[in-house]
């Protein structure tokens, strides 16, 4: 044990080296994510790399996959999660907009910007954009919509946020927060009930009023 201990040391580790992929992703794109790079900054050797990757190419699979998992993910599950009404299952859904453990707007950002350099990868985020709409039209057909309908609120409620991130665009926390009832009355054709957005200002550390 103490020697499987001693070479993940200086091997590092397949989180490790994931992790500074990341990095480097969000902060320079994916041309930064080259192994010599990453083992400078991970401070190992950089043969270590394969004891965890095959191969450059390797690794950016398993940048994709995380990706997947943590976006489309989290937006499938807020759009799965119980709610009351329509409005509240909407705002479920904006949990991922406020929430990086759900949603990483930078993440988005940066395999977005990767795609237009990638067929392949441009090929994955359209089949992640179908994905994650089709998720929200199943949560509106499930409050009773008819499937047009529904599927035209979803792609207005989904390409609305992408719209956000591509334009990077910066809102401080109390301004989104005071425009979110309205979103969702656009959204959803009801006005949230104030016990159903007291709900979601607690979960997000918001108090109306203050400006926090």
């Amino acid at each position: 044990m103490d020697q499987s201990v001693n070479e993940s040391g200086w091997r590092g580790s397949q989180e490790g080296w994931l992790e500074a992929a990341y990095s480097s992703l969000i902060e320079s794109g994916v041309d930064s994510v080259k192994i010599l790079p990453l083992a400078k900054k991970l401070k190992l050797s950089r043969t270590s790399f394969y004891w965890f990757f095959k191969d450059r190419e390797e690794l950016l699979s398993a940048l994709l996959a995380r990706w997947r998992e943590k976006n489309t993910g989290g937006i499938i599950k807020q759009s799965e999660a119980y709610a009351e009404s329509l409005a509240e299952a909407m705002l479920n859904v904006f949990d991922c907009w406020l929430n990086k453990d759900l949603f990483d707007s930078q993440f988005e950002f940066a395999v977005r910007s990767w795609a237009l350099q990638s067929p392949g990868i441009l090929n994955e985020v359209r089949e992640a954009d179908q994905t994650r709409v089709e998720a929200l039209t199943r949560m509106f057909i499930r409050f009773g919509l008819e499937a047009g309908a529904a599927d035209v609120r979803a792609r207005t409620t989904y390409l609305v946020q992408i719209g956000y991130i591509s334009m990077q665009s910066q809102e401080e926390i109390a301004v989104r927060m005071r425009r979110i009832p309205e979103y969702i009355a656009i959204y959803t054709g009801q006005i949230p009930q104030q016990r159903e957005l007291d709900r979601f200002f607690a979960r997000h550390n918001y108090k109306p009023g203050t400006g926090d």
